[in-house]
């Protein structure tokens, strides 16, 4: 098993902190495992996007030219890396930013999910990030759910794990899109 994912959105909404769960997440599994971040010089509000690559056997490089899926938080990630996506692979798209008309491609499986909408509606719209991881490893299985949850302690400094618990719950709710999306 290999599995390639670009994440990408605006400096600010959480990003790279979703690629460092996965990448936590494939190495708690035993798993191979590349992560490579990058941002625009502005920083929070600029770009940002990174690369995480999970899998059995050793990876040769963390570039990725063609990944199996693209995590999208934002419009303009949306128009940059939806024609990257290998033909068969998945995008997941926040539509609470990108308007479902402007995701083109037939030749892949997308799943919409309005990430920013279900953040506020549990009161805290920063959850949006944790809403897609969940639903991508709903969608792909490439780690497991508590894999995931249990790479939150990594990522989140002591001084901020009171809210480890809600960001749990939005990866549950994440799942859940998924869910309801294949039924």
């Amino acid at each position: 098993m290999k599995n390639s994912v670009i994440m990408a959105g605006f400096g600010g909404q959480g990003i790279l902190l979703i690629g460092n769960m996965l990448a936590y997440a494939g190495l708690e599994e035993g798993k191979q495992v590349t992560y490579m971040p990058a941002y625009g010089v502005e920083m929070r509000g600029g770009t940002a996007n990174c690369t995480v690559v999970v899998a059995d056997e050793p990876i040769g490089s963390p570039i990725v030219g063609k990944p199996d899926a693209v995590i999208v938080m934002n419009l303009p990630s949306l128009k940059k890396f939806e024609s990257w996506i290998k033909p068969g692979g998945i995008l997941l798209f926040n539509t609470s930013l990108v308007p479902t008309e402007q995701q083109k491609r037939t030749d892949i499986t997308a799943y919409p999910v309005p990430a920013n909408d279900l953040a506020t509606e549990m009161g805290n719209a920063r959850l949006a990030n944790m809403i897609l991881i969940g639903a991508y490893v709903a969608a792909t299985g490439v780690v497991s759910q508590d894999s995931l949850i249990n790479s939150l302690s990594k990522v989140i400094s002591e001084r901020n794990a009171r809210f480890i618990p809600q960001n749990i719950e939005a990866i549950k709710l994440g799942a859940q899109q998924i869910a309801g999306l294949k039924n």
